[in-house]
């Protein structure tokens, strides 16, 4: 069940990365910081390539289609868990456009950007407690052998035939690029 640690560390790199967004957003918001956009773009690319293109899509192929053949009672939950990743990706959009919006209009789009920010991390702070709380724990329960290894194998060799196993460093390179933008205590540059 190597799976369930790596969704779990994709879920902290993902928390780690709205964290930051909140964060970006409170100094702005309070200390009237300039916004950094190349930041704010990194974590909005790193959300949309990492969490909407990548980690989602391996968990509807693999863990969510098991768990469904194995326990249709799951499906209720299942079924919610895909709407939400759904839900997440029209989110994201509204969010990326409110970003768009921030940083041609100044400061007058910033109280958008930041509602749709913070609406946007407790979506998905929600989202993952619900797969690791609910989800994960009937996967424990009801998947065989057979089917660990085979959800292992994709979530340890990122086996997804649409995007390569590459991906996964190109995904390890934009989280660190996002370390170096950040603002001290989350990343590497100097506080105000």
């Amino acid at each position: 069940m190597q799976a369930v640690s790596i969704i779990a560390q994709e879920h902290r790199s993902l928390a780690a990365v709205l964290r930051a967004l909140l964060y970006v957003v409170r100094e702005t918001r309070y200390f009237a910081i300039e916004p950094h956009f190349e930041l704010l773009d990194a974590m909005l690319h790193y959300i949309d390539a990492f969490s909407e293109q990548f980690h989602h899509p391996k968990e509807e192929t693999y863990l969510f289609e098991r768990l469904g053949a194995r326990l249709p009672a799951a499906a209720p939950l299942i079924n919610r868990l895909k709407h939400e990743h759904q839900s997440g990706t029209v989110k994201l959009r509204a969010l990326q456009d409110a970003l768009m919006h921030y940083r041609e209009a100044a400061y007058s789009a910033f109280p958008e950007f930041s509602s749709r920010a913070a609406g946007f991390a407790v979506f998905h702070w929600e989202h993952m407690r619900l797969e690791e709380d609910e989800l994960i724990p009937l996967a424990r329960l009801h998947l065989t052998g057979a089917d660990w290894d085979a959800i292992d194998a994709a979530f340890l060799g990122h086996t997804d035939p649409l995007l390569g196993a590459e991906r996964g460093v190109e995904y390890q390179e934009l989280f660190r690029r996002i370390v170096e933008l950040a603002p001290a205590p989350l990343g590497k540059v100097a506080s105000r």
